[in-house]
């Protein structure tokens, strides 16, 4: 049986996917994009910026779901440009405080919105 996540604290899927899905004890993430939920608007003032809406936005999916940062086991983290690599890592290390989950970063080609990061987890939750 699955449950579907939904909250107005992050922003609204842009296409036919749920924000977030729990399948027994997994929760499932849809990738994050920096649009405020707020205003619709990206926040792409910098690539630390924008990384730090995502990682807002991912704590709002979360907290809808009864989980924090803290029960994140795999993170899967798209980049335009692997230069930005530091600076993104910075920001979403600051989101974390122990026992960090797996995790790939990659980068692609495209992004929706032609956003410069997007980032997807997968937590555990009771």
């Amino acid at each position: 049986m699955k449950k579907i996540i939904s909250t107005n604290n992050a922003p609204s899927a842009i296409g036919p996917y749920s924000q977030a899905v729990v399948a027994g004890n997994l929760l499932f993430t849809s990738g994050q994009i920096a649009i405020v939920p707020s205003t619709g608007e990206l926040n792409m003032s910098s690539i630390a910026a924008e990384t730090n809406q995502v990682m807002i936005n991912m704590a709002a999916v979360l907290k809808e779901a009864g989980a924090t940062f803290d029960n994140v086991v795999k993170t899967s983290i798209f980049l335009k440009n692997m230069d930005d690599f530091n600076a993104v890592n910075e920001v979403y290390a600051s989101f974390f405080t122990s026992d960090y989950p797996a995790r790939e970063t990659v980068q692609v080609a495209k992004l929706p919105k032609d956003v410069n990061v997007e980032i997807s987890m997968i937590a555990q939750i009771d």
